[in-house]
């Protein structure tokens, strides 16, 4: 009976040992001297194509309204509304009775003329041979003459008479000014078109290629040349590639080139536009249609990228990260970020190459607090090794998407 009291108050001695242990420590955190486990990256600097992302919209390569330079009654049609035309096809037939009539008339007052000039021509040299032997006066001679120029002129006024009327009529054969897909026709058979009006008959438009007009804060360029400036950015160069993206967020299959930008700033917007010249093969892209441009800037030779998930925000909104320091302590970093790349950050300030990143267990430190910092690819070895690979799989992906040179879109 002894021996059992004794035992039973050896257990309770034991269990009041552990629980006084144990009375130090708060409800899920770990007891004193033990140090948590955080997975970190190494920033490591790497080049960083600088690019933005600008809201743009499609517009024809060229355009050309078709509009008639005669007046008339228009007998035909000679196209299929919405499909592709080359330039010089027939478009449209006017009535061409009064036309081709002026025009046979001009053909008939130029043979007249014709026939006028060589009677002065045979005049005038007969009578260059007679004035040599007195047979006429000089007078008649300088008569003849001045008849001859006379009818050279009638002649070359008949001329111009009849191109300017066989003009007249070849304008009402209406034909493609340039190639391209033409819309909806205004006119039908049997209407009164006048010669220059205002309303086009039809609008041609070629798409392939086709522009993408894009606008730019003013701003934002004068960063970016005061960067190139300071040697940080080196530029692209012209002809930069353009991505295009979708209104449906899908990447057009074509990427453009930067043709030009423009020479004035818009003094209400403080924007600019910008050109990029898009192929259009398949007819995707269609004038006016919105998208999004992803336009190159440069290329930042030693940028710093850190997860998106290790910047915090503070209570004032400034960027925050956590650091693992030399003594293996947490310390708080104020940092600076401006671009998204993918999943990442680009880092301005705040953090510098070599700094270890807490990208995982944030929620158990506090500033000051000693830790274990594992890197990122060795967390996913550990974590393969505790579920089967399947942590280790999504753990891996990350750390090749951190460790990966990228491309910074604002």
């Amino acid at each position: 009976m002894s021996q059992a009291i004794i035992r039973y108050g050896a257990v309770i001695a034991a269990l009041t040992a552990l629980s006084a242990c144990g009375a130090g420590a708060p409800h899920g955190m770990p007891g004193a001297g033990f140090a948590p486990q955080v997975t970190v990256v190494t920033l490591q600097p790497q080049s960083v194509n600088l690019t933005r992302e600008l809201p743009g919209q499609t517009n024809a390569h060229l355009v050309a309204d078709v509009r008639p330079q005669v007046s008339g009654i228009v007998e035909q049609r000679l196209f299929t509304e919405g499909a592709l035309v080359k330039a010089g096809q027939p478009l449209y037939e006017l009535d061409e009775r009064l036309y081709r009539a002026q025009y046979n008339s001009a053909k008939a007052a130029l043979q007249r003329a014709q026939a006028t000039l060589a009677a002065a021509q045979l005049a005038a040299k007969r009578s260059a041979e007679l004035v040599k032997i007195d047979a006429v006066s000089a007078q008649d001679n300088d008569n003849a003459v001045a008849a001859l120029a006379q009818a050279q002129a009638d002649v070359a006024s008949a001329q111009a008479t009849v191109d300017s009327t066989a003009t007249s009529l070849a304008y009402a054969h209406i034909s493609a000014p340039i190639s391209g897909r033409i819309g909806k026709s205004t006119v039908t058979p049997g209407a009164l078109v006048t010669a220059n009006q205002t309303a086009a008959m039809a609008t041609i438009q070629q798409l392939d290629p086709i522009y993408v007009d894009v606008s730019q804060s003013s701003r934002e360029w004068l960063q970016l040349r005061q960067e190139i400036v300071d040697g940080r950015v080196q530029a692209t160069g012209n002809e930069a590639p353009v991505e295009i993206l979708l209104i449906n967020g899908s990447r057009y299959d074509h990427d453009g080139k930067l043709q030009f930008a423009e020479v004035t700033v818009d003094p209400t917007t403080g924007d600019y536009q910008l050109r990029a010249l898009v192929p259009n093969p398949d007819g995707l892209l269609l004038p006016g249609m919105y998208v999004r441009a992803v336009l190159s800037e440069g290329v930042l030779a030693k940028g710093l990228l850190a997860p998106q998930q290790a910047i915090m925000r503070d209570p004032k909104g400034n960027a925050t990260a956590l650091i693992v320091n030399h003594d293996d302590k947490v310390e708080p970093r104020e940092v600076k970020v401006s671009r998204t790349v993918g999943n990442q950050w680009l880092v301005d300030e705040g953090l510098v190459a070599g700094d270890r990143l807490i990208v995982e267990g944030l929620q158990k430190v506090q500033p000051g607090m000693a830790v274990k910092a594992v890197e990122a690819t060795a967390a996913s070895g550990i974590a393969a090794a505790a579920s089967g690979g399947d942590t280790a799989a999504n753990t891996g992906a990350t750390s090749a998407g951190v460790a990966s040179a990228a491309t910074a879109t604002r």
